[in-house]
């Protein structure tokens, strides 16, 4: 109902392994409305709704109270610190309302693909599919407070768990500089870079200003 989503027909058949799933999904939309992976432009401005790495914290919460609980059952969990992220990992909701935030700001982006592998590897698809490099500053990547406090609880560092976590369905996209003004006092969005030539690669820009460079399951400390 939320999404809209007719779930029609059926494969039964027997399994020695547990249950199997398998998913097929057809969807329809106004061809002017569509916004592909190859749109990238030189000077276009990098954007992501809401937050990132809960879901990965959140999964890894999970996985140390299994822990916990293996070695002794009786305990009980107290997770109310760890609320938001328990709901990113176990009721992730698709950003449906971000098209329709777009359209009423009269911003259409050139490069579009949700997150669900981690920022570093989403933004890798869509400058290879675009043909250009891009610049990620770490200072803007957006994080939530319980995100933050997880992270030093876990000794996690934030940025990796933003850039390799997954999971997040955020949506990553590109806009053009003449839009930043549209978008930049929205509380949904936040633009944490920008399209460069291809040729200058892909970095992320850390606090201190060095540049590393971007890989699909986070980045190369070694080079920068």
């Amino acid at each position: 109902e939320t999404y809209k989503v007719d779930l029609i027909g059926g494969d039964t058949t027997s399994s020695t392994k547990g249950i199997l799933i398998s998913v097929t999904a057809i969807g329809k939309s106004k061809k002017e409305d569509i916004v592909y992976r190859d749109g990238a432009k030189e000077t276009d401005l990098i954007v992501v709704s809401g937050d990132l790495g809960a879901a990965y914290l959140g999964l890894q919460v999970l996985e140390r109270e299994k822990q916990v609980f293996q070695v002794n059952p009786n305990n009980q969990p107290d997770l109310d610190a760890y609320t938001y992220l328990i709901e990113r990992q176990l009721k992730p909701e698709a950003r449906k309302d971000i098209p329709q935030l777009l359209k009423e700001l009269d911003v259409k982006p050139t490069a579009m693909i949700d997150i669900s592998d981690g920022l570093s590897s989403e933004i890798i698809h869509i400058c290879s599919q675009s043909k250009v490099g891009c610049k990620i500053y770490e200072d803007k990547i957006p994080l939530d407070p319980q995100v933050i406090a997880t992270c030093e609880e876990f000794d996690i560092d934030s940025t990796m768990v933003a850039l390799s976590g997954g999971e997040d369905y955020e949506l990553l996209f590109t806009v053009s500089i003449d839009d930043y003004d549209k978008i930049k006092a929205n509380p949904n969005l936040t633009v944490i870079g920008h399209i460069t030539e291809k040729n200058q690669g892909l970095n992320l820009v850390t606090r201190a200003g060095q540049e590393l460079e971007l890989k699909a399951q986070g980045w190369n400390a070694l080079k920068g």
